[in-house]
C-alpha cells in the first residue's frame, strides 16, 4: 500500500490563490506563505460580519489506542465528502507539535486519501507559528530572570516563580532544571523546568484569543509567580505583553491549506488535549463559519478530554456551539478496551469486542448529555470483520444513535459520503438551544472537578492531595475560584490510570496538582502522574526519518 507521505508528495496541489475568490476573499485579506499556503488576515472577520454562520460539526472519539483512532482522518474525510455532495464545507484543525511527530505518532495531518497538504510543511515548521509561541514564552521567562538580576523591584519570591521555559520537543531531561548558575553575572540561581510548547499557556491563549487586543490582554494577565507578600505577579507587571504580542503578530492569523481533494482547511494553534484544552483556535472556527456552510472541527484525544473541554471551556468562552457530534470508533480500540493485547488487535476476539463496547457507550452517553445529535463514525480497517461491524452498528442502535462505517483512508471523500449524509441531516435538523455545561462557574473548584470526574469519567469521587488542596485554597482566596477547569490526565483511559481499560468503575480521581493559567482563563488540574513535558519512547518515530539528496523526506507518516 502506498504510504501517506508518498501520496502527499505525488498529489497535485492547487495554488492557494485559487481558493480565495470562491471563499469570498481578496488578496488584501491574505498573506501568502509560498504558493500553497498562507494566512487569513484578522480584518476578514469584520468584512464578513454580515454573513450568517454555518453549522459547526465536532469530531471526537472513544478512548484511543497508542496510534490514535483517526479523528483527523475522519475530519478530513468528512470535509472532502461534503465537497463530493455539493456542499460548501471547510475543516479546522490543530497544528501538529514536533514532539509527537518525532516521538510516537509521526505525522499528524490525516492519512491515506484523507489528509491536508502540504503535509511535510504542516508537520514540521508550519509557517513558524509554534516557533513564535516558543519564542514568546521564553521571552517572558528571560524578562522575568532579568528582572530578578536587575534588583527584583517587584519583590518576587524566587521559590514561588511558576513560569517555566518551553520547547517544542519531547525531552524528559528538561522537566526539572536549575538556572542562574555560575555566579552573580548569570542571574539568580533557582529551580525551574521546561514544558512542551503545546502545553504552554501562550498556546492556549493563542487558541482562545478573539483579536490582537484580546491576545495582549490575556498575555498581560499571565501570572508568572508571587511576591513575598503572596500577591500575584503578572506579565503586565514586567511590561512584557507588548513584545510577546509582537512575536505573535503573524502567528495569530489562521493558516489556509487544502486537502488531497482540494477542500479548504484552516489549521491554527495546537494545544494538547491531555495537558491543555485540545482544540484549534477560536479565530479559525469563527472565520470558517463565515466562509462555509458546514465546518468540521476536531477535539484532541477522546471525548472525555478534548470534547469535554471544547464544551466547558471553548464554547463557554467563545459563544460557539456545535450542531452535531461525530464520535470516532475503531474495531481495534473496542477490542483493546475489552482486554485484547495491543499486539493482537487485528485478530478477531468476540469476547473482547463485546466487553470493549462499554468504552464507546460512555463517550456516546457523555456527548448526549450536552444535548447535541450524535453519530458514531466507524473508521474501517482492512482487518475488521463483518460480524464486528454488525455488532457495533447494532450496539449503537440500542444507544439511540447511528453508526456509519467509513473508508476515508483508502477512498478519500467517496469513502465517507454515507457518514457525511448522516451528519449533514443531523446538523440541518438541529435546533438552536441553550448550551448545557457540566458545571457552573460559581461552583467551588472542588465541585467542578468532582462533576467532571463523576459525570464524564465515571469516578465514584475525587481525592485531592495536600499540596493540591493548598493551591485550591490559595487560588480561591485570590479570586480565581470561578475559572473553568482544564484537567490534565492520561489519554489512554477514562480514569487517571493508563492501565485501566474499558469503562472503569469503583475508582477515585486523584488530584496531584493545580496550576493557574490566568491569561488563558482556566485552572489546570493535574491528575495522576501527568507531566507537561513528554519523553520520547524507546524507538521514536525519528529513527525512521531521513531526507535524500533531492530534498525528498521519507518516514514522515
Amino acid at each position: 500500500m502506498i504510504s501517506s507521505i508518498d501520496l502527499a508528495q505525488q498529489a497535485s496541489l492547487h495554488p492557494i490563490r485559487t481558493f480565495l475568490e470562491p471563499l469570498g476573499l481578496a488578496d488584501e485579506d491574505f498573506d501568502f506563505y509560498g504558493q500553497y499556503t498562507g494566512k487569513v488576515r484578522l480584518h476578514t472577520l469584520d468584512k464578513l460580519a454580515h454573513q450568517p454562520d454555518g453549522k459547526l460539526i465536532l469530531v471526537t472519539a472513544m478512548t484511543p489506542t497508542r496510534a490514535g483512532e483517526g479523528k483527523t482522518l475522519t475530519s478530513v474525510g468528512l470535509g472532502q465528502a461534503m465537497g463530493q455532495l455539493g456542499k460548501r464545507g471547510m475543516i479546522t484543525l490543530r497544528e501538529p507539535s514536533l514532539g509527537p511527530v518525532f516521538g510516537i505518532k509521526g505525522g499528524a495531518a490525516g492519512g491515506g486519501y484523507a489528509q491536508v497538504l502540504p503535509m511535510e510543511r504542516i508537520n514540521l515548521h508550519f509557517n513558524g507559528d509554534l516557533h513564535a509561541i516558543t519564542a514568546a514564552h521564553n521571552l517572558l521567562a528571560a524578562m522575568l530572570d532579568n528582572h530578578l538580576h536587575q534588583g527584583n523591584a517587584l519583590d518576587l519570591d524566587v521559590r514561588e516563580i511558576i513560569w517555566p521555559r518551553a520547547l517544542d520537543m519531547n525531552d524528559r531531561a528538561l522537566r526539572n532544571i536549575v538556572v542562574g548558575l555560575g555566579g552573580r553575572i548569570n542571574s539568580v540561581p533557582r529551580e525551574t523546568g521546561f514544558v512542551i510548547t503545546a502545553a504552554s499557556e501562550i498556546m492556549a491563549i493563542l487558541a482562545l484569543a478573539t483579536s490582537r487586543a484580546d491576545l495582549k490582554r490575556r498575555l498581560g494577565n499571565i501570572v508568572v509567580g508571587f511576591s513575598r507578600q503572596g500577591t500575584p505577579v503578572r506579565a503586565a507587571d514586567l511590561q512584557a505583553e507588548g513584545a510577546m504580542a509582537v512575536l505573535l503578530n503573524e502567528a495569530i492569523m489562521p493558516n489556509l491549506v487544502q486537502t488531497l481533494e482540494h477542500t479548504p482547511a484552516l489549521i491554527h494553534a495546537g494545544p494538547f488535549a491531555n495537558i491543555a484544552h485540545g482544540t484549534s483556535s477560536v479565530l479559525a472556527a469563527r472565520m470558517a463559519l463565515k466562509l462555509a456552510d458546514y465546518v468540521v472541527t476536531e477535539a484532541g484525544f477522546a471525548a472525555d478530554l478534548g470534547a469535554e473541554k471544547f464544551f466547558n471551556i471553548v464554547c463557554r468562552s467563545a459563544g460557539l456551539w456545535p450542531s452535531a457530534v461525530v464520535v470516532v470508533a475503531t474495531c481495534r480500540a473496542i477490542k483493546l478496551h475489552g482486554g485484547a493485547a495491543a499486539s493482537a488487535l487485528d485478530v478477531p476476539d468476540p469476547e473482547a469486542f463485546s466487553k470493549g463496547l462499554a468504552n464507546l457507550r460512555v463517550h456516546v452517553r457523555n456527548m448526549q448529555k450536552f444535548g447535541i445529535p450524535v453519530v458514531v463514525g466507524l473508521n474501517r480497517f482492512p482487518t475488521d470483520t463483518v460480524d464486528e461491524i454488525h455488532e457495533v452498528t447494532s450496539f449503537c442502535t440500542d444507544l439511540g444513535v447511528r453508526c456509519v462505517p467509513h473508508t476515508a483512508f483508502a477512498d478519500g471523500g467517496a469513502g465517507a459520503t454515507a457518514l457525511a449524509e448522516t451528519v449533514l441531516a443531523l446538523a440541518d435538523r438541529a435546533n438552536h438551544q441553550e448550551p448545557r455545561y457540566t458545571y457552573t462557574l460559581d461552583q467551588t473548584i472542588e465541585e467542578k472537578i468532582e462533576r467532571i470526574a463523576c459525570d464524564i469519567y465515571g469516578a465514584d469521587g475525587i481525592h485531592i492531595e495536600k499540596s493540591a488542596r493548598k493551591q485550591i485554597n490559595r487560588f480561591t482566596e485570590l479570586g480565581f475560584g470561578q475559572l473553568p477547569i482544564c484537567i490534565a490526565k492520561t489519554q489512554a483511559s477514562l480514569s487517571d490510570d493508563s492501565s485501566r481499560m474499558g469503562a472503569p468503575t469503583g475508582w477515585t480521581l486523584t488530584v496531584t496538582d493545580v496550576q493557574l493559567a490566568a491569561g488563558a482563563g482556566f485552572l489546570v488540574v493535574v491528575c495522576g502522574n501527568m507531566m507537561r513535558m513528554p519523553g520520547l519512547p524507546k524507538a521514536p518515530a525519528a529513527l525512521n526519518m531521513e531526507v535524500d539528496d533531492d530534498g525528498r523526506i521519507h518516514g514522515l507518516f
